[in-house]
């Protein structure tokens, strides 16, 4: 096989892959948002049960279990939107990112299966964060031409 031919084989593969980058995006971005708008809406359907455990099991750091309850659920019900319609979205991915970090950082006691469903989305936030919500995006359709400029 001549290297010429590998080369063709090699840029047509990362062609492939590059045009699923936009699909791949979406998926994150849905996956997360799900994730932590589920964990919202539980949250809000037992408002008793939910302050019991800010202020008994959850030891956000900084705020009082009141303030961190609201802010928690509020930020798990509007953030997950914005990011599943890529609209801010590096912007909400940022912001999950912060409350998937303090969600781990505030029990003090986590199983390692719970610890690596963390990970996971961290992953995925902090990858939506560098690259962006993608081209199946709100932002994109709103801002196509927006970049912010590095040096």
């Amino acid at each position: 096989m001549s290297l010429t031919l590998v080369l063709t084989l090699w840029r047509r593969f990362v062609a492939v892959l590059e045009s699923l980058q936009p699909v791949a995006q979406l998926a994150a971005r849905l996956y997360v948002a799900h994730a932590f708008f589920l964990s919202g809406l539980t949250k809000i359907r037992d408002w008793d049960t939910t302050l019991a455990l800010f202020n008994d099991e959850y030891h956000v750091p900084l705020l009082p279990p009141g303030l961190a309850a609201v802010m928690g659920t509020g930020g798990e019900l509007v953030l997950p939107v914005l990011l599943a319609l890529g609209l801010a979205g590096r912007f909400a991915a940022l912001g999950l990112s912060v409350m998937n970090v303090v969600a781990v950082l505030s029990l003090a006691e986590i199983a390692p299966a719970a610890l690596q469903q963390h990970q996971f989305w961290g992953s995925l936030l902090i990858g939506l964060a560098l690259w962006g919500p993608g081209l199946l995006s709100l932002d994109r359709l709103i801002a196509p031409r927006f970049r912010v400029a590095t040096t």
